[in-house]
């Protein structure tokens, strides 16, 4: 019997319209699929039904991965491909396994020699930094800071000497409800001449893009609490 497939499935940020991100394809795949590994199953089955799956959602599988999930939890979770089943790994917003949970999964897809086959979607964070004019060939993502802002701070004056030095974009992000505390400590902290671009959600009707140096911030920053938002630092 032929081995099923592990497919990485993106989907879209925020309430973004599905044909904007999402290739026609990867409707094809969603198909052919009956089990998903998913980090909340309420918005998996509302993406799913928003990318025109054709199957009832009621007869698919859900197997959550997410902070808790446990290594003994997940061990058998991709049983079904010896069986010649497809397997999704369905990103909660953007790609899998990119600020996203699931890398823990594609580790055991890779140690059993299962097909793993990413797809084409939207990822918030390569998006922003096309759009911030920063360097593309050198950038480092960091994921978050820490929440202390005595720490923060301290993190924030190595990110930037690391641009500086390195000639190389720091790309991070932050928990939605803290954007500003962190826009507070990066224009706190920064030289004038440090550029900053903040972009926030990203491929919706709202988007925001924007590079400036920190001391043109200083004189004017919009509120960014609770929105999604990717932070890129340049010299």
């Amino acid at each position: 019997m032929q081995k099923g497939k592990l497919y990485l499935i993106p989907s879209t940020i925020g309430e973004t319209a599905v044909d904007m991100v999402i290739p026609s394809y990867n409707n094809n795949v969603i198909n052919t699929i009956n089990i998903y590994i998913v980090e909340e199953i309420r918005t998996a089955r509302r993406f799913l039904k928003k990318a025109g799956i054709i199957k009832p959602i009621d007869e698919l599988t859900f197997l959550v991965l997410n902070e808790h999930s446990k290594p003994e939890e997940i061990a058998n979770y991709l049983d079904a491909i010896s069986k010649g089943e497809n397997i999704g790994l369905l990103s909660e917003a953007g790609l899998p396994c990119i600020a996203d949970p699931g890398a823990d999964i594609v580790r055991i897809a890779q140690q059993k020699n299962i097909e793993v086959i990413p797809l084409v979607g939207p990822s918030s964070i390569l998006l922003a930094l096309m759009a911030s004019g920063f360097n593309g060939q050198q950038f480092t993502f960091l994921g978050y800071l820490p929440v202390d802002k005595v720490l923060r701070i301290s993190r924030i004056k190595e990110i930037e000497k690391n641009a500086y030095q390195r000639n190389e974009t720091q790309i991070f992000i932050e928990a939605p409800y803290r954007n500003n505390q962190l826009i507070e400590s990066l224009l706190q902290t920064c030289r004038g001449e440090t550029l900053l671009c903040i972009a926030t959600d990203i491929t919706l009707p709202n988007a925001f893009i924007k590079t400036k140096t920190i001391a043109s911030w200083k004189k004017s920053v919009p509120d960014f609490h609770k929105k999604t938002t990717v932070f890129l630092l340049y010299k």
